[in-house]
């Protein structure tokens, strides 16, 4: 018998569980994003955890990409998942008869990222999670930094192009116009594969938009993967304007890593290399000298390790402080 923790990532088009066990994920189960409302995604989430828990199960961890108060394990504000203004861990914790810690995606996914195991060994990062939206997570002197309520660290709506308008944005709604994730993740990938689907039609994308075929940012991933010229061309934008996000928080930070996750991530080297090569027309000279820009080494289980070491973490520290 060993204490096990269930993590939940939940993502904009997916939801994911896994339980952690001895330093290891195993049970993994991961469901299309039930978008109907928040009942129907409870519903998911309660079913989801069920389908992996056993009696070593001790606490779950759950990471959404929302404005939390994590004191109150309260959602304050959500964009691209119908939890918005809800009391989700006490919620939760009453369906699911165990005690649930609640935490932004991303940050949960900067906890795995900065752990080996359940121990921090990087003292500084930055997670940046290009999926749905684009989120945001920090470990900063060796601890999950959350902010004076925190909401930290919403990177995802930082300014790269203050005045720009894009069709990924709604007007007066977020993300804004010229935010980093109104132009570098799935959704703005989706919108300039529909647009070069038009301009291109010899493409992949172009040659799918006249099959009846899905146009979308999987599409580009999978074609730039192959060769196709003008999905690399899609996925390079896509990574400059990264690569304009990536800089700024190196200048405001100066971490020992930045780590890109996230669906979207999946493209490797194809978006990396031209965020690292925008990134470093941006950094002032001097700062970033031992920053390692590099993709999520969990990658798709990020969201789901960092939350189950959150659950593990946060039990350890109820019990120190009995």
């Amino acid at each position: 018998m060993s204490d096990a923790y269930v993590g939940v990532d939940i993502g904009g088009t997916k939801v994911a569980v896994a339980v952690l066990r001895d330093g290891e994920l195993a049970h993994h189960d991961i469901r299309p994003t039930a978008v109907a409302g928040s009942d129907a995604l409870i519903d998911e989430i309660c079913a989801l955890v069920d389908s992996v828990r056993d009696d070593d199960v001790r606490g779950v961890g759950v990471g959404v990409p929302s404005v939390i108060d994590f004191d109150a394990g309260r959602i304050r504000t959500s964009v691209n998942v119908p939890l918005a203004d809800l009391p989700l861990r006490s919620v939760l914790a009453d369906r699911i008869g165990l005690p649930v810690f609640l935490d932004n995606d991303a940050t949960v996914a900067a906890l795995a990222e900065a752990s080996s195991g359940a121990r921090i060994e990087v003292a500084n990062l930055v997670m940046l999670t290009v999926g749905t939206g684009v989120g945001g997570g920090l470990v900063l002197n060796g601890a999950p930094y959350r902010g004076a309520t925190g909401a930290a660290a919403e990177l995802g709506h930082m300014m790269v192009a203050a005045g720009r308008r894009e069709a990924s944005s709604e007007p007066g709604g977020f993300p804004r116009h010229g935010s980093l994730e109104s132009l570098a993740s799935g959704r703005a990938l989706d919108h300039l594969a529909a647009e070069a689907a038009e301009q291109h039609p010899e493409s992949a994308v172009g040659r799918a938009r006249a099959a009846g075929e899905p146009v979308d940012g999987h599409l580009v991933v999978t074609a730039a993967g192959a060769g196709d010229e003008v999905a690399v061309e899609l996925l390079a934008s896509l990574g400059s304007w990264l690569g304009i996000g990536v800089a700024n928080v190196i200048n405001a930070l100066d971490p020992d890593v930045v780590a890109i996750g996230g669906g979207v991530s999946v493209a490797g080297e194809l978006l990396l290399e031209p965020a690292r090569r925008t990134a470093r027309e941006y950094i002032l000279p001097g700062v970033g000298t031992k920053t390692e820009i590099r993709r999520s080494k969990h990658g798709p289980t990020a969201g789901v390790l960092g939350a189950a070491i959150l659950a593990k973490e946060e039990m350890k520290g109820r019990e120190e402080a009995r």
